[in-house]
């Protein structure tokens, strides 16, 4: 038998940044990689982990997307206080955020310009900047 495991990137991509492959690590990697780019919940991870049955609890799956996130795996999305997507594109982009839906939408880097930014405070630098930008319908009532 010549053929690699259908699960081998996934597994290669924890061990690159040091997470242990744990069955639960493997099965929530799977489903957050195995497709293309994304932006989701944790409840929303948690609800396809349900429907593939991986047995895992919701503080196990904000857990791990936490881990992703610290190993740099994952970029987390904050678009209100105790709003957060994780999104598996971790390069250097923006976002539109979809008020009535709750969809995300990358924006490539590129697009946005950011000019006249504030002196960083002593002894910090400027990591990164997200910017969000909030879209609702022209036309309220239609959505």
């Amino acid at each position: 038998m010549t053929g690699t495991r259908p699960f081998k990137h996934v597994l290669d991509r924890l061990q690159q940044v040091g997470l242990r492959p744990t069955r639960q690590r493997l099965a929530l990697a799977r489903l957050l990689f195995d497709k293309a780019d994304r932006h989701v919940t944790a409840e929303q991870l948690h609800g396809e982990a349900t429907d593939a049955e991986v047995r895992v609890s919701l503080a196990t799956v904000y857990n791990t997307l936490h881990q992703f996130t610290d190993a740099g795996l994952l970029r987390e999305v904050v678009v209100e206080a105790g709003r957060s997507y994780f999104d598996t594109n971790v390069a250097d982009h923006h976002h539109f955020f979809f008020e009535g839906s709750g969809n995300l939408q990358d924006i490539p880097s590129e697009s946005v310009t950011v000019a006249h930014l504030p002196q960083a405070p002593a002894g910090t630098k400027v990591a990164r900047v997200d910017v969000i930008i909030r879209l609702m319908p022209e036309d309220p009532a239609a959505g």
